[in-house]
């Protein structure tokens, strides 16, 4: 192929990928990740900090996965620190689609503590995915400072990271589960009762934890164990599942 063709070839793929019609973009993306050519990796990450529809930003993450990550890497790296909050949002979706442990040092707190909420809740997210186990706690006492954030779908994205980390973060929550502010005391007593019983949904552990707050009868591993007689307390990490695309 010679270089008017490469040109063209160029020309006809960032043109469908902005297409008006998702499912065009989509199939673009699809068509991409399929065929993987670094030459794609700038439209990619370009179209990834601007694309509105969800299911299309997850397949340009996935199409980013299929290079090889010594070429994606670097130049995902530079949108962390981009403007929009969408690019750092997707960078950071695309982070821990790839999974490179080595990555871990790129989360810094001013991701965990973003004043967007989509980009603070990727970050916690893929901080769990690459966090090393010697860096556990510090990571659990980093997000117990985000408790009481946001609307129901930013405290919910945050109990599930907590989750996931496991057993290391059952002191944070009983020290921040006697805050003076009701709003994080409740939501470290809800990600405790989430802790001991999985089961629960985070709406009645929330509502349950609120009730408890207001009529503050004792510690949170008082009301973790009232909601662990339900499914009992399943120790160690575990992983919630989390849908794709920089906004789960």
């Amino acid at each position: 192929m010679n270089t008017n063709d490469n040109t063209q070839l160029d020309t006809r793929v960032i043109n469908a990928l902005g297409a008006e019609d998702a499912s065009v973009r989509l199939q673009t993306a699809l068509a991409v990740g399929s065929n993987p050519d670094p030459v794609f990796l700038e439209m990619l990450v370009e179209r990834c900090a601007v694309e509105p529809d969800f299911f299309v930003r997850d397949m340009l993450s996935w199409a980013l996965t299929r290079l090889p990550p010594k070429i994606s890497l670097p130049r995902i790296r530079q949108e962390l620190g981009s403007e929009r909050a969408q690019a750092r949002s997707q960078a950071l979706h695309t982070l821990s689609k790839i999974g490179d442990k080595s990555t871990w040092d790129w989360i810094t707190r001013d991701m965990l503590r973003d004043a967007d909420d989509e980009v603070a809740r990727t970050a916690w997210r893929v901080a769990v995915v690459l966090v090393p186990e010697d860096e556990e706690r510090n990571l659990a006492a980093e997000l117990v400072v985000q408790l009481g954030r946001g609307d129901r779908t930013v405290q919910l994205s945050l109990s599930r990271a907590l989750v996931d980390l496991g057993d290391v973060i059952k002191s944070a929550l009983e020290r921040a589960a006697e805050s003076s502010n009701p709003a994080v005391a409740a939501h470290a007593r809800a990600t405790e009762l989430l802790r001991h019983n999985p089961e629960t949904g985070f709406d009645v552990a929330l509502d349950e934890a609120k009730r408890v707050v207001a009529l503050g009868p004792g510690p949170a591993g008082g009301a973790g164990g009232g909601a662990a007689r339900g499914g009992g307390e399943k120790p160690g990490r575990r992983v919630c599942p989390h849908r794709g695309g920089g906004t789960p």
